[in-house]
């Protein structure tokens, strides 16, 4: 075999992954998914496992309740917002290392953005990943019923492989025996668990201010209890026999996160690199990890600081990264902290590169009113005003298109992403025409919305760079620039 030859083997094998894995989806909201997910992940880790957790779809909350469960960072993976090799090169380069993946679904296992399709959903995700699927079922009042729902999702989709189910809310142990005999004997794959009704085990509903009490570890008692049902009512020797059986993945041929990818500037020295400074802590902490590998990757030395904690802006930043989290909840401490304040003022003024999505968009205003009535003053770089309010303002995936050129985009271009939050930004429109960053596409039509000023780039919608790489290169340039 000649030199050539061997080297092309190498590159073949390891481009093989073999990962353990398996995806817990429900049949709708509110099956118990997330309570069976953090009881495995508890669980298994309560083991002396690594586990590694993720996420289908957009959702920031869920993969906070991994990261607490597990200790290791959870992950996202979108269908919609990224590329099938995307979702592959994310899941396969996040769990390197990990003993078993734990993926959780959203919403219904075929449920995402069209209602005649798998697009955006757990079953594609499962499908892309080539991943074992647990069903979750919620059993209440009902027996033989139970199997006919479960092969209902078997035929549905005949690509998709569900190797094993976990009943819900069951009443006793009686129950559990005679759904468990009738799901088996009529779709052939194994019940591995259940988890009897436990009304003291529901997941909080997500509202604003849960990531922060997560962090305080106000969770952990629902951790534990979680882990222990499953513990008691699970086969979890045959689970991970599942998760062990799954096929090995590869690689894409063009990974996104590539060595050859890297730009010549990206390989220079760390003191040739911007600085890009990130705010994070409780009150911001949104990121798709992947937006901030892309930024190192394209080039850039990420500072992070914590606004909370009365930290400033680095000095020695060339960019600023406001992202989302909840502001709301601490913006008295933010309005307290001038001195970050005054640091965005400045480096707005200084046509600083600034990025500021979701939370980070609120603080960029004049005032923000919190839910009591009370206003805080914030950085005032927008000529708007930020009301919270009880009722959710704005859930679903965003096509934002630029309508002007920008930090990330030029005009027409479009990035993908989504939007959750319950506060209104209220515009100061006496200036015409006003300076709107997108047109943003969703399913109830088309709106124009965040605000562009030079190099600042402000808007509600989380963008994930992955949708396009290139937002990513072009927002590191922009600070090398004004870094020189």
């Amino acid at each position: 075999m000649t030199d050539r030859n061997k080297q092309d083997v190498r590159t073949a094998q390891s481009s093989v992954a073999h990962r353990s894995r398996i995806v817990v989806a429900g049949t709708g909201s509110g099956s118990g998914k997330t309570t069976v997910t953090l009881g495995l992940m508890k669980a298994f880790s309560d083991s002396g496992l690594r586990v590694q957790g993720f996420k289908c779809g957009p959702d920031y909350i869920d993969p906070t309740y991994h990261t607490a469960a597990t200790g290791t960072p959870s992950r996202n993976l979108d269908s919609w917002m990224t590329s099938p090799d995307t979702v592959r090169e994310t899941f396969i380069r996040a769990s390197e290392g990990a003993d078993i993946s734990v993926i959780e679904g959203v919403m219904g296992l075929y449920d995402g953005k069209d209602p005649l399709s798998n697009t955006g959903s757990t079953a594609e995700i499962a499908m892309l990943t080539d991943s074992p699927v647990l069903l979750v079922v919620d059993v209440r009042s009902m027996a033989r019923s139970a199997a006919a729902i479960v092969l209902g999702f078997q035929r549905l989709e005949p690509k998709l492989r569900i190797t094993g189910v976990i009943v819900n809310r069951c009443g006793s142990q009686g129950h559990y025996g005679i759904v468990k005999k009738a799901i088996e004997q009529e779709c052939g794959i194994p019940v591995l668990g259940w988890l009897q009704r436990d009304d003291g085990l529901d997941i909080p509903e997500r509202h604003l201010g849960l990531v922060p009490a997560v962090e305080r570890g106000e969770l952990e008692p629902l951790f534990q209890r979680a882990a222990e049902l499953i513990r008691a009512g699970t086969d979890l020797a045959a689970l991970r026999v599942l998760a062990d059986s799954a096929p090995p993945l590869s690689l894409p041929v063009q990974p996104l996160f590539a060595p050859d990818r890297l730009s010549s500037e990206t390989q220079a020295d760390a003191g040739e690199r911007p600085v890009i400074a990130v705010a994070r802590d409780a009150a911001f902490n949104f990121y798709y990890p992947e937006n901030l590998d892309l930024l190192r990757q394209s080039g850039a030395e990420l500072s992070f600081f914590s606004p909370l904690a009365g930290e400033r802006v680095p000095e020695q930043a060339s960019g600023l990264y406001l992202g989302g989290g909840f502001p709301e909840e601490f913006a008295a401490a933010i309005a307290a902290n001038t001195g970050f304040l005054e640091d965005i003022r400045n480096a707005v003024s200084g046509d600083m590169p600034v990025f500021a999505e979701c939370g980070g968009y609120m603080v960029l205003a004049r005032t923000l009113t919190d839910r009591s009535g009370a206003v805080h003053s914030m950085a005032g770089v927008i000529p708007s005003d930020v009301r919270m309010q009880d009722k959710r303002a704005a859930l679903g995936y965003r096509e934002a298109t630029a309508l002007q050129d920008c930090l990330l985009l030029e005009a027409g271009e479009t990035i993908r992403g989504h939007e959750f939050h319950y506060s209104v930004m209220v515009y100061d429109e006496s200036a015409s025409p006003y300076p709107y960053a997108y047109q943003t596409k969703g399913m109830r039509g088309l709106q124009s919305e965040g605000y562009v000023k030079g190099n600042l780039l402000a808007a509600y919608t989380h963008i994930h760079l992955a949708s396009f790489p290139k937002a990513a290169v072009r927002w590191v340039e922009k600070c090398r620039a004004f870094g020189q």
